[in-house]
């Protein structure tokens, strides 16, 4: 992968300065001239922690001046986050009061509307900004393994071995999608589709990643990956059926039917084995891993009212 298209000031001296190291200093702007700028730019420092860019030397991950500028977008990414959080709800932590809080989530519903009345065109667009977390699926989560207590981090390596194929390259989840985009005649290389990203899915990507990266955030991580899970198992059934309405590939049909079981038994892990036992051995961590759903289920709101938005359709 090499660095994507520049979108404002940020983000097109950032990429130059990035390809000149480790000859050359950061010379960036102080601040971004508009949020896709800021978002992408973000997303760019992120991937190099992640695989990296082809044009960009591998010294850069831990360049100081590059994690300064990645620090002062993260900390802006978070500040907006929590801005927008009402708040604990309770005050105290259970897997039950977990599933509610996702449950009463009344954002819009894309597997909805690709179950009954997407296009084709409108779906394979759908696909393509997917595609920037799907080629990923569960690398920002793996950052956090290390950082749990004994018990959670027993729960979160049993969901991540399934996300990963059970040790079965060709069951990964991530190759999964990579082959079902490669049936439909899409490019499936990672971050292939980047230059179409909306600023929605550059921060639900974003988000994933800011709070993986960061240890005071692990429960935050975890609450996400919670939430995720509980409101991914119907949606793909959805997914499933619509893909099948407008004949797609069995491929790419087949990645959501394999989510429909998976990520049933994954809501269940995760809201009560990972953050169920990270909250009895670190009651401080409860807040957090509210804070994390709300960011899952705000910034998946908002990508999807987003999406309808360009197809012209009412959320």
């Amino acid at each position: 992968m090499i660095l994507p298209k520049p979108r404002g000031e940020l983000s097109a001296a950032l990429f130059e300065s990035l390809r000149a190291l480790p000859e050359a200093g950061m010379s960036v702007p102080a601040s971004a001239d508009s949020p896709e700028d800021a978002a992408l730019s973000l997303w760019v420092l992120h991937e190099l922690s992640y695989r990296g860019f082809d044009d960009v030397d591998d010294e850069a991950e831990w360049d100081p001046a590059t994690l300064g500028v990645r620090r002062t977008l993260e900390r802006d990414l978070e500040q907006r986050l929590r801005d927008r959080w009402p708040g604990h709800p309770g005050g105290g932590y259970s897997p039950d009061e977990l599933l509610a809080y996702v449950a009463a989530d009344d954002g819009p519903s894309l597997a909805a509307y690709v179950q009954k009345h997407a296009t084709r065109e409108q779906t394979l667009e759908l696909m393509r900004q997917r595609s920037i977390y799907h080629l990923k699926e569960a690398d920002p989560s793996a950052w956090v393994v290390p950082r749990l207590p004994v018990r959670a981090k027993a729960a979160l390596a049993e969901l991540q071995f399934d996300e990963y194929g059970d040790g079965d390259p060709n069951k990964l989840h991530a190759h999964l999608f990579a082959r079902g985009l490669e049936a439909e005649g899409m490019r499936s290389e990672y971050g292939a589709y980047i230059d179409e990203a909306t600023v929605e899915a550059l921060e639900v990507n974003n988000a994933m990643s800011l709070l993986g990266l960061h240890r005071r955030l692990r429960g935050a991580a975890m609450g996400h990956l919670a939430a995720f899970e509980a409101t991914s198992s119907v949606p793909s059934r959805k997914m499933a059926q619509g893909l099948s309405r407008l004949g797609f590939a069995d491929a790419l049909v087949g990645y959501y039917e394999e989510h429909v079981e998976a990520d049933a038994v994954h809501e269940q892990l995760a809201a009560r084995n990972i953050c169920g036992s990270l909250v009895e051995d670190e009651p401080a961590q409860a807040a957090e891993v509210f804070f994390g759903a709300f960011v899952c289920l705000d910034l998946e709101g908002r990508f999807g009212r987003s999406m309808l938005d360009r197809w012209g359709v009412e959320a």
